[in-house]
């Protein structure tokens, strides 16, 4: 089990940093090219949120991918694996959204024991700090988050979603 505060879970991987912040707390930090409001998109925007957000190493792909990203909204994503025959799928509803700095989100298929997450965009000089906070219930579900693997594809993920940023352009000041 996981028990030190303020230290880093995974080395930093991809310029990704994942971060146990408390008990409860999970950070993940990750500075992208690209304004804060096409960065925002990929995150908001379906059609371009199922080209990053699922690691391809871990095999796993999107059925579908629907979100209503505004405050109220809800969203539900449906995965599968050639290991399962049934679907995984994930839900919840968006507590806040405020384009293009900050979305707030439940994560509702773990019943009321599901993290909260917040995800901030802060535009730096035409790159983008984004900072994943994930807020759990309680200090045993953030252990079994870290221990079932749940957390560890963030800095796969968040290359993927910086490719697709180089893909639609808008990289800056890359060489």
């Amino acid at each position: 089990m996981y028990e030190r505060k303020n230290s880093e879970i995974n080395a930093t991987n991809y310029g990704t940093t994942l971060e146990r912040k408390s008990e409860r707390e999970l950070v993940v930090t990750r500075t992208f090219n690209g304004p804060a409001h096409i960065v925002f998109d990929v995150w908001t925007k379906p059609e371009l949120l199922r080209r990053w957000w699922v690691p391809k190493s871990c095999g796993v792909s999107f059925v579908s991918c629907e979100a209503d990203v505004r405050t109220g909204g809800t969203y539900h994503f449906v995965f599968s694996h050639p290991s399962s025959e049934q679907p995984m799928s994930f839900f919840g509803r968006y507590v806040e959204v405020t384009p293009p700095s900050r979305i707030v989100w439940t994560n509702d298929e773990g019943g009321e024991g599901g993290a909260v997450t917040t995800v901030t965009f802060e535009e730096r000089g035409g790159e983008t700090l984004v900072v994943m906070h994930d807020l759990y219930p309680s200090k045993k579900a953030l252990d079994d988050a870290i221990s079932s693997g749940s957390t560890s594809g963030a800095g796969e993920q968040f290359e993927q979603l910086d490719q697709l940023l180089v893909a639609l352009g808008a990289s800056v000041g890359r060489s």
